[in-house]
């Protein structure tokens, strides 16, 4: 198999740039992408187990890897939520498989969603991580519309092992994320 796109662009030419730009002198240093999760929450999945079965579908899809379901740690008397119960489904991407899914996601989802102006640059946790949500997952070209009945919504955390949030804006910029100006 060959390496992702991304990876190879990482590795040939964005470690040199963040060197000069972040003022490393060792290679080791340089900030790097540690993992990306992905995560559905589906609040009517208590009530109707096709509705998870779906979403958990959908996730499976868009990251290429098998979706696991998440429980309720706590109950919440306000949302009519038990500690439990599956509310949603999550999937931790890393090494290959995150490389590829970023690239899908700067070059193929990202351009479909519509009025899109660029990301945010507020949406880092001042731990040098990025989130982001999409709010329906049509804009994945390996969902099939009539495949499911409902649209889900899903969360994008980028992980990396920055330590500020500058150093990681500067690091998925270069890597090609779509920041506003």
């Amino acid at each position: 198999m060959s390496e992702p796109r991304l990876l190879t662009r990482f590795r040939q030419e964005t470690v040199a740039q963040l060197m000069k730009r972040l003022g490393l002198e060792n290679a080791l240093a340089v900030p790097a992408l540690s993992k990306i999760a992905l995560n559905i929450g589906v609040g009517s999945a208590k009530d109707d187990e096709k509705v998870l079965k779906e979403a958990c579908l959908v996730l499976s899809t868009a990251s290429g890897q098998k979706a696991i379901t998440t429980i309720a740690r706590k109950s919440v008397a306000g949302f009519a939520l038990r500690a439990g119960a599956t509310i949603g489904c999550k999937v931790t991407l890393r090494r290959r498989r995150m490389y590829e899914f970023l690239d899908r996601l700067i070059s193929v989802v990202l351009p479909r969603i519509r009025d899109f102006r660029g990301l945010s640059t507020d949406s880092f946790d001042g731990h040098g991580n990025y989130s982001l949500g999409i709010r329906e997952h049509f804009v994945f070209p390996e969902m099939d519309p009539d495949a499911v009945d409902n649209v889900y919504g899903m969360d994008v955390t980028i992980c990396t092992t920055a330590r500020t949030d500058p150093e990681a804006l500067e690091l998925l910029s270069l890597l090609g994320m779509p920041f506003r100006r």
